[in-house]
């Protein structure tokens, strides 16, 4: 493998890594406002007990999300400062308001929400947790106008003397409609996951406490019951968006990227109608798209694309034709930037397998955590109880379905686009269009055995940040609603008169005195 493969494969493996925990951190979160917002408007002690319970979790995701997150951007420099410096005038914007902004936002305020418990007024503290969230997801916002930048590059004219893009309109970036479907389609799928999580949680305990004999009236019974409710109705309502959502993603993509719609359908030649593919087999590993074999629904691929059953839907074939004509059968005589695939020729299609079956997961995890949510609601129905180990169990083990259905959907998103790294917009004159092959965007000075040391050493720091963040959650369902749960302010010292209960404890020295023995100001965070 050349330096361009081990760099793909490293930013591929941190990117989806780290996106595993941004749909929950943006879901719950989401969530975590309403559970909280409720708590201070009603005073009811179980909306009390799921803010700070739920809130732990969020807790755990965010910090372990903001530690992976940091190599995202440090890469760019390490193994893709040609694409950095080809991006920078569009990126430069964009990032800096995603940290300065909105990060900054997200984290401070999420820090006054973690120390604020009994120290600030309730409707204050409850503000500073509505900041931290907003934060969140204007910060999705930016990240996304980004990359869907680099799926169709508006608002940029060419210099004449490098051909490098320079930002003449930064709204036009902002309200890319490529940005705008995207970022929707990101929301609604992250409430999937953050309801799939309260839905297998909740069932999870309901259970468990109906095994023990404990009674339905108690506090904690409504907790568990109120997160599968909400939990199931808006993993369904989620799933309807993200449905509405992807099928505007779609029909852009038809438009602005064809070949890589065409290869999510194995449709090698063009057809009017279009139909589309259920299962296909045959030559799909090969990357060779000649004698596929699929079962298809007719004309339905011609609705996805253009909105009716009979429109043309052009091929594989027919547009690597198309886009080697236009944009090169070859790459660049040229090894300094092009290395070994210098005088090559371009291979347009994207890997055909992955961008059929990333496809399907995509879709097809989306309808089994929708089908769960199903179940959810129809077992709880009218204050039943679930006991069956199967739908239980499996609705905790259905938790990670709308992860993987995230996952995939970046999967397709990414290695759909190839080779492009910035995908040429078909929306200007081809003389004036902007386009980046992955080929040329590698350093030129990293050496394979660097990038592979690089990749190994991040391998092996996120396993080991996989573990912990796995630990962390699964000890905290598993413990349920704890003491510290139950009671508007935390188990921590406020200065008050209330705290020299106990006398002095731990410090011989005296740095403890005045402390309750279960004082910490982290108990919270822990």
């Amino acid at each position: 493998m050349d330096v361009l493969d081990i760099a793909r494969w490293q930013f591929g493996i941190t990117t989806v890594y780290h996106f595993m925990m941004v749909p929950l951190t943006i879901g719950l979160g989401i969530l975590l406002v309403v559970m909280h917002t409720m708590w201070v408007r009603t005073d009811n002690p179980e909306w009390l007990r799921m803010t700070r319970f739920w809130g732990k979790i969020f807790l755990i995701n965010f910090v372990l999300g903001v530690a992976t997150g940091l190599v995202q951007e440090f890469q760019f420099g390490l193994a893709w400062s040609e694409y950095s410096r080809f991006v920078g005038d569009v990126f430069g914007s964009l990032l800096a308001l995603e940290a300065l902004l909105a990060f900054f936002l997200e984290s401070t305020f999420l820090g006054l929400w973690i120390f604020g418990w009994g120290r600030i007024p309730k409707k204050l503290h409850l503000a500073t947790l509505w900041a931290a969230v907003i934060g969140s997801v204007v910060s999705a916002y930016f990240i996304i106008a980004a990359n869907s930048w680099m799926q169709h590059p508006v608002g940029v004219v060419a210099d004449d003397a490098t051909g490098r893009p320079v930002q003449v309109d930064f709204v036009a970036v902002l309200t890319n409609n490529t940005a705008l479907a995207a970022f929707t389609h990101t929301i609604v799928a992250a409430l999937m996951v953050a309801g799939a999580l309260l839905v297998g949680v909740g069932l999870y305990h309901l259970r468990r406490r109906k095994l023990a004999g404990k009674p339905a009236d108690e506090i904690d019974h409504g907790v568990w019951r109120r997160s599968v409710r909400i939990g199931g109705w808006v993993s369904l309502a989620a799933f309807v968006l993200v449905a509405a959502t992807g099928d505007w993603q779609a029909k852009l993509m038809y438009h602005q990227q064809p070949l890589k719609m065409s290869s999510a359908e194995a449709l090698c030649d063009t057809e009017a109608p279009a139909s589309f593919s259920i299962f296909a087999w045959n030559k799909l590993g090969s990357n060779e798209c000649d004698d596929v074999h699929s079962i298809t629904v007719p004309g339905l691929l011609s609705f996805l694309a253009h909105g009716d059953f009979t429109s043309e839907v052009p091929g594989v074939n027919e547009l690597q034709e198309r886009y080697s004509e236009v944009y090169g059968a070859t790459y660049p005589d040229d090894p300094s930037r092009f290395g070994d695939l210098a005088g090559e020729p371009v291979d347009y299609q994207p890997v055909l397998a992955v961008t059929y079956w990333s496809f399907r997961l995509m879709i097809g995890m989306g309808a089994v955590s929708a089908g769960v949510a199903a179940y959810a609601l129809w077992s709880t129905r009218r204050g039943r109880v679930p006991t069956s180990r199967i739908g239980v169990y499996g609705s905790l083990a259905a938790v990670g379905a709308p992860f993987v259905a995230n996952a995939s959907g970046w999967i397709f998103t990414e290695m759909g686009r190839q080779p492009f790294v910035v995908v040429p917009n078909p929306d200007v004159p081809v003389d004036e269009q902007i386009w980046f092959f992955t080929a040329q965007a590698v350093s030129p000075g990293v050496s394979a055995a660097e990038v592979w040391t690089s990749l190994g050493a991040l391998t092996l720091v996120y396993g080991v940040l996989a573990v912990i963040e796995l630990g962390l959650i699964t000890r905290f369902i598993r413990s349920g609603i704890t003491a510290g749960d139950t009671s508007t302010t935390p188990p921590i010292g406020t200065g008050g008169d209330d705290d020299r209960r106990e006398g002095p404890v731990g410090d011989a020295g005296g740095a403890g005195r005045g402390r309750r023995a279960d004082d910490d100001v982290l108990q919270f965070a822990y």
